[in-house]
């Protein structure tokens, strides 16, 4: 066997691609688990971590989740599939657990002792983070969103307090750690495809996600056939996106 060194960031990120068609050959469940462990280290807004990460080895249950996602080869061809899946509705579980954590790295010492830039860390994850991520049916989002519009009128205020942007903050979170694992893998010569045509509704039913869990995007992973790649890379020019201020 060829013992291919790992490859350099900047070389995993050209190496990446959206491979659509694998290799009937096995890859190391382990160093996938490795490759998701290093999602983790993904930036997250703070530092709230609404993620989680379903690992699919069974190839009864991949065939399951390749037909709710219209068969694609992408799915269908995986040796193992990724579920990448945001979990706003953990923001409370999430806040305490940064909540024990600092109080540790504070030694557990009365709050009465803390310093001034400790405090301030504990009341952001006590009161800034639930004022922004409590609601009620939606109907508590738009009353702050409207509140915040007002206040901005005077001075600069976060603004993206409704339910649906707080959404969009934990997919984006979510879509973080899963370009750290494509990125991971190709570090290894492994290959992936981020896929976003699939019936959530059908897959959550099949690893049992909760009906409050959202899925941002499923991943097929493998080692790429040589038709896996469908053409050659095409991006707009850097100077149609690249603006310097």
């Amino acid at each position: 066997m060829v013992v291919t060194a790992e490859k350099s960031v900047t070389e995993a990120i050209k190496y990446r691609r959206s491979v659509r068609v694998f290799k009937n050959e096995p890859i190391d469940e382990q160093k996938v688990k490795e490759c998701l462990q290093l999602a983790t280290l993904a930036a997250t807004s703070s530092n709230m971590q609404l993620w989680e990460f379903y690992h699919i080895t069974s190839p009864e249950i991949i065939n399951q989740i390749a037909t709710a996602s219209f068969d694609q080869n992408g799915a269908k061809t995986a040796q193992q599939l990724v579920i990448i899946v945001a979990r706003k509705d953990l923001w409370r579980k999430r806040v305490q657990s940064n909540i024990d954590f600092l109080k540790s790295q504070y030694g557990n010492k009365p709050e009465s002792e803390y310093s001034k830039r400790e405090k301030f860390a504990l009341n952001y994850y006590k009161k800034i983070v639930p004022s922004i991520y409590f609601d009620f049916l939606g109907i508590l989002g738009y009353i702050k969103y409207f509140a915040f519009q007002m206040i901005g009128l005077f001075r600069p205020i976060y603004r993206q307090a409704r339910e649906s942007d707080m959404r969009i903050v934990a997919h984006k979170s979510a879509a973080l750690a899963a370009q750290n694992f494509m990125i991971s893998m190709a570090a290894i010569n492994y290959d992936t495809c981020p896929m976003e045509g699939f019936d959530s509704l059908r897959v959550k039913k099949i690893v049992n996600l909760p009906s409050s869990s959202e899925i941002t995007m499923i991943l097929g992973c493998g080692l790429r056939d040589e038709n896996g790649v469908y053409g050659d890379r095409f991006r707009i020019p850097f100077e149609e996106v690249y603006f310097k201020i």
